[in-house]
C-alpha cells in the first residue's frame, strides 16, 4: 500500500504504533519495525540516565537489519513543564531519530533540529488553529487526534477533522488517531482523506506490552461506554477507563486547581506537579496487584477481544483492510 505516509517515513504499510506512556517498550517498537510499519514511543518511558541512549541505539541496529521497510520515532511532550524536553531532544537529534512526533507545545525546536538531518516532524492537532501554527512552522504532517483517542483526545469527530485539514493542507499528510483498532475502521479513514492511521490502545492488549495483566484484561472487557475524561492527571483532559479509583479522584479540577492552573505566576509549577503527580499514580497503575486503578485508554476498547501479539495485531489490521476494501468494491458495483 502506497501513500503519502509511506513514502514520507519509508513503510511498507501506512501505520504507526502510537507513543504511549509507560507501555511503549522496545520490543513493541522492533515488532512494529518488523511488520513494515512505525513504531513509535515518548521519550519520557525512559527517564532515567543513559535509558533512551541506550534504547535509540539498539532501534538503530535493529533498523540496519530490517527486511521489510520499517521504521522508528519518538513522542517529545514539548510544553516548557517537561524538565527532559531539551536533554531528550538534544539525545534524538545525536543519535538521528527517524521521525518525530511533538505533542503539547510549540514544535519549533524539534522541527529545526529534525530538518538540520533529514527526519519528519508529525504534530498533534486537535483543531485548525494548531495545525495552521504547525504547518507555519514547516511541519512534514499533522497526527489529527480527535474523539476517541487515549491519552489527550480532541473535541472533533475524524469525519470532519481529517477533511478539513486536507482541505486547507493539501500537501500534508495527515494521520488518523482516535478509535481505530480495525482494518475496516482504517480504511474508513483513508477513503475520508487521511494518509495512514496511529493506532494506541489496541496495542495495549498485546503480549509485548509489559503493563499488568488487570490492564490489558480491562482492555478487553471495557466498553465505549466506560472511557472518560479527566483533568486529574495533567491538567489537559485525558480519557482513562471510568475504574473505582477514577471515581474517586474525580474528573474536573476544582475551583482552587483552575486558578492556579491558569495563573500567570503560578501555571508553570503547578502544571508540572500535576502532571508529575499524575505520572506516579499511572506508573504504580501499571504494576500488578495495584488498587489504585488509573488506565489510560481510548473508546476503540469497544472493539478489541483478545490478547495477542503485535505481530497478530498488525497482520490482522493488514487483513481486514484489504477484506474491507473488497467487501466495499463488492457492495458498490
Amino acid at each position: 500500500m502506497i501513500t503519502p505516509l509511506t513514502k514520507s517515513i519509508s513503510v511498507d504499510f501506512p501505520m504507526i504504533m502510537a507513543p504511549m506512556f509507560l507501555v511503549s517498550n522496545e520490543t513493541m517498537m522492533v515488532a512494529a519495525m518488523n511488520c513494515g510499519i512505525a513504531g513509535c514511543f515518548p521519550t519520557l518511558n525512559f527517564r532515567k540516565e543513559g535509558e533512551l541512549e541506550n534504547i535509540l541505539a539498539k532501534l538503530n541496529e535493529e533498523k540496519t537489519k530490517l527486511k521489510v521497510k520499517g521504521t522508528y520515532g519518538v513522542n517529545l511532550i514539548v510544553q516548557k513543564t517537561n524538565p527532559l524536553y531539551e536533554k531528550h531532544l538534544k539525545v534524538c537529534v545525536e543519535k538521528k531519530v527517524p521521525f518525530y512526533i511533538s505533542s503539547l507545545g510549540s514544535p519549533k525546536q524539534v522541527i529545526e533540529q529534525a530538518h538540520s538531518y533529514g527526519a519528519k516532524v508529525f504534530c498533534d492537532v486537535t483543531n485548525m488553529e494548531h495545525a495552521q501554527k504547525c504547518f507555519d512552522l514547516g511541519c512534514d504532517g499533522f497526527i489529527a487526534v480527535g474523539q476517541g483517542a487515549g491519552g489527550h483526545a480532541g473535541p472533533y469527530t475524524l469525519q470532519v477533522l481529517i477533511p478539513a485539514l486536507h482541505n486547507h493542507f493539501p500537501n500534508t499528510p495527515v494521520i488518523a488517531a482516535g478509535g481505530i483498532a480495525t482494518g475496516a475502521g482504517m480504511l474508513s479513514m483513508l477513503a475520508i482523506g487521511a494518509a495512514g492511521v496511529s493506532v494506541g490502545t489496541r496495542f495495549i492488549a498485546s503480549t509485548e506490552a509489559t503493563v499488568s495483566n488487570e490492564y490489558k484484561n480491562a482492555i478487553v472487557s471495557s466498553r465505549m461506554s466506560d472511557i472518560v475524561m479527566t483533568e486529574k492527571i495533567s491538567g489537559t483532559p485525558s480519557t482513562v477507563i471510568n475504574t473505582p479509583f477514577a471515581k474517586k479522584i474525580g474528573y474536573k479540577q476544582n475551583w482552587l486547581e483552575r486558578l492556579l492552573s491558569t495563573n500567570s505566576r503560578t501555571k508553570k509549577l503547578y502544571k508540572m506537579w500535576v502532571q508529575i503527580s499524575g505520572m506516579k499514580k499511572l506508573e504504580a497503575a501499571i504494576h500488578p496487584g495495584n488498587y489504585n486503578t488509573l488506565w489510560i485508554a481510548g473508546q476503540s476498547v469497544e472493539l478489541i477481544n483478545d490478547i495477542v501479539s503485535c505481530r497478530v495485531i498488525i497482520e490482522r489490521m493488514k487483513k481486514e483492510t484489504e477484506e474491507a476494501y473488497r467487501v466495499l468494491g463488492t457492495t458498490l458495483k
